[in-house]
Formats: structure tokens, C-alpha cells, sequence
């Protein structure tokens, strides 16, 4: 049995991690087997090119009121000028319950807020899907989880179609042509350059999701070859990996026209002036999605309407979206799935385990007005240690001795260890639901190998039997979510048998999200993003290959990345994923990577277990086995573009029936 070996540092922090002789550490093996739960749904799959394609139709149809109103009246054009020359045409196979009727809205309720509509220069709207209803990106993954593995690449959106260069280090994309913002000007390659050059590229800008130019590869470029056609350039060669990145949210250029103006290099605005220049008040922004915000009330709702100029259709030619509406109620997140089981909300991500029983309760009565369906554990949380010793965040001299002790292989080891997994997940839920979790991909991603990952069994320590002192470690978490502060707190109270002090500094999303991104933090709890979730989608996340990549190692202004021994084999092994096309060699990498990481303690997993979708039965069209993450959030993967009500099921919940959106800057609809 091996000893926690003694371990001291000096950076003026007298400390040492010790265990008495008879304390033994345990070996390190593979996970247990999770237990199986009945609730869970099965995914149906369907080949790629199934979803989807773009062609003219030879005629095409809008809702009734739209034509009357305004059609009719001249204040839009006929809809057949208002879509593409090939719209994007949904195929009637894909959809199950075919093709829809228009009416009716999808009431959300969500636990953040809007910061603004600038998402391309770092604004969140206040999740929930707000985003994903309002912007479009170069590619789409989210409805990939009904797609095999081995037939998996990122279906056309923005860009309908791409060809490579004979030596794949050039992709040109095709974008789509003739579609419009919601405003009426047309969508083309000047608002994709514009949110290259002018914020994912510009060091003083940061989209939403993080996007860097290090996300596309170290060294790509970007240029416009005409009004409809962009060509990247990178220096590996075919890196279609890059393709998952170029979807949401990574990829989802905003209205040009109307950013350009507000932006510094064309402006005489701060930096901080255009970020904020659309706040949560300005109503009608231009976007791309199905669906334009036209009211906001603080600390009450948000509304959006359908976009007249959307340039997506169905087989019939029946312009999408179905839904004339979207509601956002501004509540709290575990209000999110009340509502949705009480029928008062529509739809919730059943993602906090401290609900699961209540609500499978409620959903098992006939007369439930929701309908309740579970996916596979790709819901994961981890303890992501700051790796960064050479400056980013600029520590304090604490700060600096606590980032050289989470680079200390033994100290990792002795935390993972010290971490009782199955105590932290019956806080959470008892029942089949949780797992042991070591870190690594979750179990339920295809990628997943369980005896390529690497397990250290939890050790009983005596309280107080480390022997630490003078050592305070700040922890980041999120307080918009239970589970992140109840899993937290387990965490503290863990870490004090090992002689650790953690302290926690519990704040909002959005400033959870701006304290990580700066560097300002010693551990920090986070759920598993898409890296773990998929693999194939933002990949580069999965190590520092780049200053800006990883979630809790990055580099200061210097740009260089102070690499320990193991992530560089990691790093290694992700740029070979990136551009390697074998789908054998893919996984045999990913099993690499999961061994490597797991046995060095990358990242301290704590706890997994399956989300559930709540939907209300009057909904059609939402697929089989959805997960509620996995590419994305289940507000992508459910296609909401697509999704009906049956016309004997409408409820009269539209809080502005017959209404489109204004002008941009105007209060409330056109």
C-alpha cells in the first residue's frame, strides 16, 4: 500500500500534507459499475443527412395573420421574397410527428438574467435557450446526438455546404444566400469578418462562450473571398474537428450593420461603451434565430417574437417557426422545474437531482400535464485546480504557493482520495441516479472507456490527521444552482479531514464566469461543458493547447502556457484528435487521454447522473431519447423551430397575438 508522502513549500507559506504511517492511500483501479435506472430513454438513431437540406420549393406558406396583416397592408414583402433563393428545408422523416401548424408560445422560466443583447462581445442573455432562440452559427451540432458516432460531423446552417483544398489546409464555406436578418438587411460575409476581426480576434473583446482565435486552431486565419463565400486557412491540415467549433455558441456572428457603429475601432466609443451598448431595454436587435426579443421587464419576463425574415421551411413550404411566441418568466432555476411539472412552465432541463423525485412523482399521475423522460449521466461535476504558477489572474503571494501546491502530483492524489463520491451524490439524491465519478469524460458519452479510466477509491481520513496549517484555499461556485452550493459545501467539509481549509466564494453565473475567466481563483466547482459531454465539440477546452483554451490553465499577457509534464502529452494527444480522420484512431487517442488524465488528477471528479426533459404533453415533434446536454442544451437539440401544438391542444397564452417584431431600438413589437 503506498503512503501520502510529506510534501512542504516555502513562497512564505509554511505548510506540509501529511498523513500519520497508519494511514494508506488507495491503489488506484477502475471505476465501479454505475447502477441502471428504468426511467431512461432510448435515443433513436437516424442517419446524418436525414435532418435536413437546402433547396428552392416551389411554393411557400406563412401564418394566416401574417399574410392579412401585414403582408397585404405593404409593411413586409410577399414571404417568398423574404426567404432565401434555397432555404434550409427540415425533412418531414426527421420530424416525429411530421409536419406542424402554426400558433400558440412555449412558456420558460429561468433563473438568470440579461446582462444585454451583445453576445459577441461577452453578454449573457440570461441562458435558458434566450440565445439559441435568437442566434445562428456557422454549423449545428445539437441535433447530432440521434447520430452515430462513426456518421457524426456538424450539419450546415449559416454555411450551407464547405469544400477542402487538395491539401486540406484551406476550407472554403459557402454561406447562404439571400437570407436576411430579422430587420430585413441581408445576412452575408460581412457580419461573419465582423465578428472575427472585430471580436473573437480582437484581444480587447470576449464573446460569450470564450471564443479565441486559438479555438480554431493556433495560427488559422480568416478571410472573405465575396459576398457569400469565406475561406479559413489553418496550419494543420484537414482539421475538421474545427467544424464543431464553428457552432453554437462559439461561431454565431451578430447583425454587422447594427454593431459595427458601436464598436471602437469605427467608433469613438470604450471598449466598455460597445460592449454595453445594447442593454436588456433595447428591444428588436436584429438577429438570425427563429424568434426577436420585443419586451423586457426586469426581475419578470422577457418576450420573443417570430421572425418574419427566418429562412428556414418545411418539406411543405411552410416557413418556420411553428411557435408564434416565446416567454421567459425571470424566476430561479429550481422554480424552472416546478412550473415546468405543474404545467405553469412548458419546458425545463431536469438538471438538479434534488428534484428528480418529486417530479418523477408528479409526472407518473395520468392527469400530469408533463411528461417526463430521462437520458444517460452526462451530467458531471469536478474540482478544477488553477494550474497557472507563471502569472495569469496575478496571484497574491497566498495565491501563488496554493497554485504550486495544486501542481504537486501527491496533493492531487491525496484530494481526489479524500473525496467520498457516493456521500456527495446521496446529498444530492438517493436512489439509482448517481455515480462514482473520477474525473474525465462522463460515462455517458460515447468516447467513454471505463477501463481506460483511472480511479482512486475514497480513504477514511481520521479528522485532523493531515496536519495542515496555514493553508486557506478559495473555492469558486456558482449560486444560481442547489446542487453547485450543496455539492460545495460537501467538498469543505471533505477537505477538512485532509488539514485543508476551503473557503467559498459563492457568486452569480455570470460572475462566476468572469472571476474564472480572469484567473482569479484557487479551485473552482464546475459542471462538465461539452468537451467532456461530446469530445467533439470544443475539443481544444479539453487541454491548454493554446494561452485561452482551458478552463483553469491559461496563460498571462506573456502568452505561454507553463505546461506540466502530463498536459503536454494531453495537448499532444488533442491536436492529434484534431486532425486525425480515422475514427478507430480517434477513440484509441480519446482512451489515451482519458487514462492520462485520470491517473494524473486532472481535473477531481465529484458526482454524475442522468438530466431528465420535462416537456408538456400538448407539444409534437420532440425527439426521441433527447438529452437534455450533450452537444448542447436540450433548447437546441429539441429543433424549437420545428416544435408544435396540434391545433385542438392551443391555449390562448400569447401575450401578443398577431404581433411582429419593430424596428431595432423600438419598445415592444412593430
Amino acid at each position: 500500500m503506498r503512503t501520502l508522502r510529506k510534501i512542504g513549500f516555502a513562497a512564505g507559506l509554511a505548510l506540509s500534507v501529511a498523513v500519520p504511517a497508519h494511514a494508506f492511500a488507495s491503489e488506484p483501479t477502475i471505476p465501479p459499475e454505475p447502477a441502471t435506472f428504468p426511467a431512461e430513454g432510448k435515443i433513436h438513431y437516424v442517419a446524418r443527412d436525414s435532418i435536413l437540406e437546402f433547396k428552392a420549393l416551389p411554393e411557400y406558406h406563412e401564418p394566416d395573420w401574417v399574410t392579412e396583416k401585414y403582408v397585404k397592408t405593404g409593411k413586409l414583402p410577399p414571404v417568398k421574397d423574404r426567404l432565401p433563393k434555397e432555404p434550409l428545408v427540415f425533412k418531414t422523416a426527421n420530424m416525429t410527428d411530421g409536419t406542424g401548424v402554426y400558433g400558440d408560445t412555449m412558456r420558460h422560466v429561468i433563473g438568470g438574467r440579461p446582462e444585454g443583447w451583445n453576445y459577441g462581445a461577452g453578454q449573457t442573455q440570461g441562458w435558458g435557450g434566450i440565445d439559441i432562440g435568437l442566434s445562428e452559427c456557422l454549423t449545428r451540432t445539437a441535433p447530432l446526438f440521434q447520430v452515430e458516432a462513426k456518421d457524426t460531423e456538424p450539419l450546415p446552417n449559416l454555411a450551407k455546404s464547405w469544400d477542402w483544398s487538395s491539401d486540406g489546409h484551406k476550407l472554403t464555406m459557402h454561406l447562404i444566400e439571400g437570407a436576411k436578418w430579422s430587420d430585413g438587411v441581408p445576412f452575408n460575409a460581412d457580419d461573419v469578418m465582423f465578428y472575427w476581426d472585430d471580436e473573437v480576434v480582437d484581444p480587447n473583446v470576449s464573446p460569450l462562450n470564450g471564443a479565441t482565435p486559438e479555438t480554431f486552431g493556433v495560427g488559422t486565419t480568416l478571410k472573405k473571398v465575396d459576398d457569400y463565400t469565406v475561406e479559413w486557412t489553418f496550419k494543420e491540415a484537414f482539421p475538421r474537428q474545427y467544424l464543431y467549433a464553428m457552432a453554437y455558441g462559439t461561431f454565431c456572428p451578430g447583425p454587422a450593420h447594427i454593431l459595427k457603429p458601436q464598436h471602437p475601432k469605427y467608433s469613438k466609443n470604450t471598449y466598455d461603451q460597445f460592449k454595453n451598448a445594447f442593454p436588456p431595454e433595447y428591444m428588436n436587435l436584429p438577429v438570425m434565430g427563429a424568434w426577436v426579443p420585443v419586451e423586457y421587464r426586469p426581475d419578470d419576463i422577457i418576450v420573443m417574437r417570430r421572425n418574419p425574415y427566418y429562412w428556414k421551411v418545411d418539406e411543405k413550404g411552410n416557413q418556420l417557426p411553428y411557435l408564434n411566441e416565446l416567454q421567459y418568466k425571470l424566476s430561479t432555476w429550481a422554480d424552472r422545474d416546478v412550473q415546468a411539472v405543474a404545467g405553469s412552465g412548458d419546458f425545463s432541463n431536469l438538471e438538479q437531482p434534488e428534484n428528480f423525485v418529486a417530479s418523477l412523482k408528479r409526472a407518473a399521475d395520468k392527469n400530469a400535464p408533463a411528461r417526463l423522460a430521462f437520458g444517460p449521466r452526462l451530467i458531471g461535476y469536478n474540482l478544477r485546480m488553477n494550474f497557472s504558477a507563471n502569472g495569469w489572474g496575478n496571484p497574491d503571494e497566498r495565491g501563488q504557493a496554493i497554485r504550486e501546491l495544486n501542481r504537486n502530483e501527491d496533493f492531487r492524489k491525496a484530494v481526489t482520495m479524500a473525496v467520498d463520491r457516493k456521500a456527495l451524490g446521496d446529498s444530492l439524491v438517493k436512489g439509482p441516479f448517481t455515480a462514482i465519478y473520477p474525473g474525465g469524460f462522463s460515462s455517458g458519452t460515447s468516447f467513454y472507456d471505463r477501463k481506460s479510466t483511472v480511479y482512486y477509491p475514497f480513504v477514511n481520513f481520521l479528522a485532523g490527521t493531515a496536519g495542515g496549517k496555514n493553508v486557506e484555499i478559495v473555492m469558486l461556485v456558482n449560486n444560481d444552482y442547489t446542487t453547485d452550493k450543496s455539492l460545495a459545501e460537501g467538498v469543505v467539509a471533505q477537505m477538512e479531514k485532509l488539514g485543508l481549509r476551503v473557503v467559498l466564494n459563492g457568486v452569480n453565473g455570470t460572475q462566476r464566469d468572469a472571476i474564472q475567466y480572469s484567473g482569479r481563483f484557487d479551485w473552482l466547482i464546475r459542471r462538465n461543458d461539452q468537451e467532456l459531454t461530446s469530445v467533439v465539440q470544443n475539443t481544444e477546452q479539453l487541454a491548454p493547447v493554446g494561452p485561452k483554451t482551458s478552463w483553469n490553465h491559461r496563460a498571462p499577457e506573456s502568452g505561454e502556457v507553463d505546461l506540466m509534464p502530463f498536459e503536454k502529452d494531453l495537448v499532444d494527444i488533442v491536436n492529434k484528435f484534431v486532425t486525425t480522420q480515422d475514427n478507430d484512431q480517434r477513440a484509441d487517442l480519446m482512451r489515451q487521454f482519458q487514462k492520462i488524465s485520470t491517473e494524473n488528477v486532472y481535473n477531481v471528479g465529484l458526482t454524475e447522473y442522468p438530466g431528465a426533459l420535462i416537456i408538456n404533453k400538448r407539444f409534437s415533434n420532440i425527439p426521441q431519447g433527447t438529452p437534455i446536454f450533450m452537444f448542447n442544451w436540450a433548447e437546441d437539440s429539441i429543433v424549437r423551430e420545428r416544435i408544435f401544438v396540434a391545433a385542438d391542444k392551443q391555449a390562448k397564452y400569447e401575450l401578443y397575438p398577431e404581433e411582429l417584431p419593430g424596428k431595432p431600438g423600438d419598445k415592444g413589437p412593430m
